[in-house]
């Protein structure tokens, strides 16, 4: 840490990911950023959730222990001076260990993998992903419409209740009986209550639905990553699975043929220590959003008993 801040225009947040895309994009996921144009009904809001997408595209890339450390984005959150920014970004637009040739720098451990059992990881992740990605789509569809319902119908609904009581309260007070006010009170206030149980409604989503449908956003843009990952592992398998037939064909020699196999074993080691890192972050994140959803929902239901409770009380009348 610096403790020294930088500033970005988006253009520039433009120009790291298609860098980190580049030199990555075959080994890492690199999640598209978040729209330019954010639709809100004010240009502040917009503005402000623009920011806050942003700032959780920032985190994942920060929390990569490879990208993090990448010369290209620690240019990007250390650079001093102009100066200093434009020499880096020359050098690594020259940067020429990119796509592919990422996985001639690492370094695997001693013992090979087998091509069956690198295809059968490749296999099941993708497997994983596919149905991943089916699930959080869904979410996303059921979440939306729940907003649409919680902002919309759910408090149109409460506010007609609260008003129909408040209605028949002023019916009530018309009756000359002298002992009136001891319903038409209390009536109004239930009243009053269900208003303010819409308003409740109206704005819960922004206290916890919005951190789910964030994290499956950004989950979507990840999983939207892995096809082009797990077609570049599909493709390095099955050339390195002919390798016997292009031996006998004479296409390439048996050192070249063991070269492509090593080379496999590299790229299923680096694909091995990608799905942990993401299987890892995803029980963290879920797990938490969905503890501060509950949290809050919890809270929230907890609000509106305690609203009914005390309206329940001004209804004094014994059977």
């Amino acid at each position: 840490h610096t403790n020294r801040s930088v500033n970005h225009r988006y253009k520039h947040f433009d120009w790291l990911y298609e860098r980190l895309l580049i030199k990555f994009g075959s080994a890492i996921p690199i999640p598209s950023l978040p729209d330019k144009q954010v639709t809100g009904r004010f240009e502040e809001e917009f503005i402000k959730m623009r920011m806050e997408r942003l700032q959780g595209w920032m985190n994942r890339m920060c929390h990569h222990p490879v990208v993090s450390n990448s010369e290209v984005f620690q240019l990007f959150i250390t650079y001093r001076d102009e100066k200093e920014w434009k020499l880096g970004k020359r050098k690594t637009e020259k940067d020429d260990i990119v796509g592919v040739m990422v996985f001639s720098t690492v370094e695997p451990p001693a013992e090979d993998i087998g091509l069956l059992e690198a295809e059968q990881k490749v296999e099941l992740f993708s497997k994983f992903t596919k149905t991943m990605d089916d699930g959080v789509k869904e979410l996303l569809n059921v979440g939306q419409e729940h907003w649409k319902r919680c902002t919309g119908a759910l408090p149109k609904e409460y506010q007609k209740i609260g008003k129909a009581l408040q209605n028949l309260s002023q019916v009530f007070t018309t009756s000359g009986y002298e002992g009136e006010s001891i319903l038409t009170d209390p009536l109004t206030e239930a009243g009053k209550t269900y208003e303010e149980i819409a308003n409740l409604f109206a704005e819960q989503p922004k206290k916890d639905l919005q951190y789910l449908m964030e994290t499956n956003q950004e989950y979507k843009g990840l999983l939207g990553c892995f096809p082009d990952i797990i077609g570049v592992h599909k493709g390095a398998i099955e050339k390195a699975k002919e390798g016997d037939k292009l031996v006998a064909l004479n296409k390439v020699t048996a050192q070249e043929k063991n070269t492509m196999v090593n080379r496999i074993g590299t790229m299923s080691y680096t694909f091995q220590a990608e799905m942990n890192h993401f299987h890892s972050n995803r029980i963290y994140d879920y797990n938490t959003v969905m503890q501060h959803y509950l949290q809050q929902q919890v809270e929230f239901y907890e609000t509106i008993a305690g609203k009914l409770k005390q309206a329940l009380t001004h209804f004094t009348v014994q059977q």
